[in-house]
């Protein structure tokens, strides 16, 4: 594995398993952008789909849904995470369709 597949997956291992405070079902929902309960779900989504849509709405949603600050951040962290390495391991799909080379 390239030095960069070890670095995604320790980043990807270390923002799902590690110390936080969001609980680790939540971040692994975020991180797949799945199962998410609103109004969460809805500030998941558009950071995973539309990141330039999200507004300051969407995080007082949260937070009065009774997050704190440091489970809405962690939350929003694993969606865009989530979101880079689908796009990034569609990307190294498609290159290695292409090329033939993996």
């Amino acid at each position: 594995m390239s030095n960069i597949g070890q670095a995604r997956k320790a980043l990807a291992s270390r923002i799902l398993e590690g110390d936080g405070k969001a609980s680790p079902s939540e971040r692994r929902a975020a991180f797949n952008n799945s199962g998410v309960a609103e109004p969460l779900g809805t500030l998941v989504d558009k950071v995973a789909r539309y990141a330039y849509r999200v507004t300051d709405k969407d995080f007082a949603a949260a937070r009065v849904a009774g997050l704190s600050e440091d489970q809405v951040f962690e939350i929003v962290v694993c969606a865009a995470t989530g979101q880079a390495t689908r796009q990034y391991d569609t990307a190294l799909a498609a290159l290695e369709a292409a090329t033939g080379k993996e």
